[in-house]
């Protein structure tokens, strides 16, 4: 996928006729209950035809600009008017702090790279980039391997379990604890807190903002620690890189490390549980890439991963941007300040770019889906979460091959929040197996 800022940009104010916020129609579908989170995808279908640049109030009370067509969003993620610094968010009194990972601001994380634009942005990102590059994600894979048939391990032999808790979640915390350089005995303690932060108001009442606050003291203890005893990890790189002229502040650092955390795991939990998912509620599909499988061929499984980000993905809407100057997008006129959110899972359901798309369809190959995004802002850890999921789905099928819900689909929660979509928990079945050595196993949380 194009990683460069060089699309047209969105309309200016001067190119074309746009219509104001009145001129939206006053029905359409109610979102963000808890109905529309277990299916957005009639309500996307909606807005895309009758109001695709759509201006909404949010659950937090925040006004932003929803984009739900593909040409609009893809031109969104690339515009350089819409800035990803809260600093341009024209925000009244009580939307202040509403618009980020919540706690975020309190511990001085805020200088990641979902939160600021060129030309910091370009520095940090040329920094953690070197952790993800092709050869060390491909070194990365036996890790990632290890990691999957020990978890596996822990429940194969009692023929079912929740693969959200058991599995999905504690993958990605582990395989990016990893990279990042997280001692093993302190892993846990990064599980729990990230188990807080996934929950999005499901745990007690300022439980996230603690969790990240925990996760910053840590963090600046990691930092100096590395700094005396650096290894071959990504937070020892990001000191070295501060230590040899790079200018890279504390905070940033603590901040990067952070940001790879929460945005490295959730996206990934929800790959692989939506990806179970989807392939228990297309059997034939699931029955395709398990046949391909046990074939030796890798072909459906690499071409099935980007179709299951396509079809029901890990983000469902990037995540914030702010117009830093009047602009006009999908015909609607932008305010200066205004929030916007680009609506990836509508976009990725566009009929006038994709053929079919409501249909999984693990053999797609024109899929040029934005379930990472696109642009400056395209996802760095999207190779390490493909590794992952590839991984997941392969094992899963090969080692659990009659696997199957244990509950109606209908008895399935998914869990509350703005910019992730995923399941809380995923019940399974399948007939017991054996273990895949002997070894330690590895706690889940």
């Amino acid at each position: 996928m194009n990683d460069s800022p060089a699309d047209a940009p969105a309309t200016s104010p001067a190119d074309a006729p746009a219509t104001s916020p009145a001129d939206a129609p006053a029905d359409g579908p109610e979102l963000f209950t808890w109905e529309f989170a277990t299916d957005p995808y009639p309500a996307y279908a909606w807005l895309r035809e009758h109001s695709p640049v759509h201006r909404t109030a949010l659950p937090s009370g925040v006004e932003a600009w929803l984009v739900t067509r593909y040409a609009d969003a893809r031109q969104a993620l690339a515009d350089t008017r819409l800035s990803k610094n809260p600093a341009h968010h024209d925000e009244p009194a009580h939307a202040k702090g509403k618009t980020g990972i919540p706690g975020e601001r309190k511990a001085e994380l805020m200088t990641h790279l979902l939160n600021i634009d060129p030309p910091d942005h370009t520095r940090l990102r040329r920094l953690v980039s070197k952790a993800f590059t092709p050869r060390r994600v491909a070194e990365f894979a036996p890790r990632v391997q290890e990691l999957t048939d020990r978890l596996i391990d822990n429940f194969i032999e009692e023929g079912s379990a929740d693969l959200i808790h058991d599995f999905a979640f504690p993958l990605p915390i582990y395989a990016i604890c990893d990279l990042l350089g997280v001692p093993r005995e302190d892993q846990d303690d990064f599980r729990d807190w990230a188990g807080m932060m996934i929950r999005h108001g499901g745990g007690p009442r300022g439980g996230v903002a603690r969790s990240v606050k925990k996760m910053r003291g840590y963090l600046a203890e990691l930092i100096h620690r590395k700094r005396e005893n650096p290894g071959d990890d990504l937070i020892s790189g990001l000191i070295r890189a501060s230590d040899h002229g790079e200018h890279l502040t504390e905070n940033e650092a603590a901040a990067m490390a952070f940001i790879l955390l929460f945005a490295g795991f959730e996206t990934t939990v929800n790959l692989i549980g939506n990806g179970v998912y989807a392939l228990l509620r297309n059997p034939e599909q699931r029955e395709r890439l398990q046949r391909s499988l046990d074939a030796g061929e890798t072909g459906l499984l690499e071409t099935g991963i980007e179709e299951l980000l396509r079809y029901d993905g890990p983000v469902e809407l990037a995540t914030w941007r702010f117009a830093t100057e009047p602009l006009v997008l999908g015909g609607r006129r932008i305010a200066a300040g205004d929030p916007v959110l680009v609506v990836l899972a509508a976009a990725d359901r566009d009929p006038e770019r994709f053929a079919d798309p409501d249909t999984l369809d693990l053999s797609r190959r024109d899929n040029q889906h934005l379930g990472y995004g696109h642009g400056i802002h395209y996802c760095l850890g999207a190779p390490l979460a493909r590794l992952e999921g590839q991984a997941a789905l392969a094992t899963l099928l090969r080692r659990l091959p009659d696997l199957h819900l244990a509950v109606e689909p209908t008895d399935l929660r998914w869990r509350g929040g703005l910019i992730m979509r995923g399941l809380r928990t995923l019940p399974v079945e399948f007939d017991p197996g054996h273990r895949s050595g002997e070894g330690d196993t590895l706690s889940t949380p």
